[in-house]
């Protein structure tokens, strides 16, 4: 299995100012290798291979001697780099999109390099844990989380926010095996995700979206600052910082928010069901997309898919149609509009909250989408309905779960 682990670096102002000469090195080869590519392609009327394009490199070093600077592997990786870039256009394309050509990258929009497969080392040198790159520096960095024993460091990508911070991503591969999944899950949740609630799931727990409204205040007082001053001064420089660290704030909290929250199911069930959703076409809707953007649906199931994995969790994506018109406990469907909350079955009378009747729904879906041992009776008329408990987003920052309670709880990481 491969994971990501995101570490920040501390780097002195030497550091900082190497960092960023290695950084714009890369950013010209990038230019340079996307301009080797276009001339090829006219002389011989197809583009080059990238093969091609990295055997071109020691020549490239003769004549250019800043490239001897940078460690091998990463210049390699510019270019494939270029050629990911390519292959994102195609597919974009070939999904009916209208795309242009790749262009030029100016400094502020090249931030990032990779180390690939060796040049790079994680060591402790007087007791502070340092990362040794090859012809750059060894590098303090912050470990607040270890990275297990068993794990092969496979590359590691330097980057550099806007807020001026430099971050260390570790490619890991894990030699062990996810836990096996049963194949007759006991403990299973349905959840439907919303605006009012952020999720509702079938045990009844309605979990409250994060309110960051204080943090886009703030964000939308610091950018007209922004428009005031004169673009290009060290004023303006400085306010653009300011906007970027607001913009890290909101990021940060969200993120953390859907980190706890995807854990606590990941971990707590054996069968999680959601929707499959578009959440990228939910954006493009008309009204209220800034909404439906923050709540970052499509993270939060990435998330939950990715460590449903890890803990041996099945996880089931349904078909979203219908969820919340079916009845759950008789299937007859009911139009009812965005405003009604409370579902209401004129055939069998069942009486239940909105989400919560989509959450059966949704597991019903899972269930017999997975194929496992599914009783005749809906799963309402088996279960016992307790209503709803409200769960503030709070909380979940909080104790790391919608159940506890007590902050001191917090054991949940991402």
């Amino acid at each position: 299995m491969y994971y990501a682990y995101k570490y920040r670096l501390k780097p002195s102002d030497a550091h900082r100012e190497e960092l960023d000469r290695h950084r714009d090195i890369c950013r010209q080869l990038y230019n340079h290798t996307l301009y080797r590519l276009n001339e090829y392609q006219d002389e011989h009327g197809e583009l080059p291979s990238m093969t091609t394009l990295r055997s071109e490199l020691p020549d490239l070093k003769k004549w250019w001697d800043r490239l001897s600077d940078v460690y091998s592997k990463v210049l390699q990786t510019i270019v494939e780099r270029l050629f990911d870039n390519l292959n994102g256009l195609s597919a974009l394309k070939k999904n009916g999109y209208g795309v242009g050509q790749l262009k030029w990258k100016p400094p502020r929009e090249f931030r990032s390099f990779t180390y690939s497969q060796s040049g790079f080392k994680l060591d402790k040198k007087g007791g502070q844990a340092v990362l040794s790159l090859s012809k750059l520096a060894d590098i303090p960095i912050r470990l607040h989380r270890a990275i297990p024993d068993d794990a092969t460091l496979k590359q590691v990508t330097l980057k550099k926010e806007p807020t001026g911070e430099w971050f260390a991503t570790f490619g890991v591969e894990m030699d062990c095996e996810p836990p096996e999944r049963s194949e007759n899950p006991e403990k299973c949740v349905g959840i439907d995700v919303g605006m009012l609630t952020y999720a509702h799931d079938t045990d009844g727990t309605a979990v409250g979206s994060l309110d960051l409204s204080d943090e886009r205040e703030r964000l939308e007082r610091e950018q007209r600052k922004l428009s005031r001053k004169e673009h290009g001064s060290a004023n303006y420089e400085k306010q653009r910082r300011r906007v970027a660290e607001c913009h890290a704030d909101l990021k940060r909290k969200r993120r953390d928010f859907l980190h706890k929250l995807s854990n606590y199911y990941a971990r707590g069930y054996d069968l999680v069901a959601v929707e499959d959703l578009d959440a990228k076409g939910l954006v493009e809707l008309n009204g209220n997309s800034r909404n439906r953007a923050g709540a970052a649906w499509g993270t939060f199931l990435r998330m939950l898919e990715y460590k449903c994995e890890r803990e041996g969790t099945h996880f089931v994506a349904v078909d979203p149609v219908g969820t919340t018109k079916e009845c759950a406990a008789c299937g007859v469907s009911t139009d009812k509009p965005l405003w009604v909350r409370e579902h209401s079955c004129p055939s069998c009378g069942f009486t239940a909250d909105r989400d919560w009747n989509a959450a059966w729904n949704i597991l019903s879906r899972g269930i017999k989408q997975l194929g496992a041992g599914r009783s005749e009776s809906t799963p309402v008329k088996t279960a016992l309905p307790t209503g709803t408990t409200s769960v503030p987003a709070k909380r979940v920052v909080e104790a790391g779960s919608p159940t506890l309670k007590e902050p001191t709880a917090l054991a949940v990481s991402e």
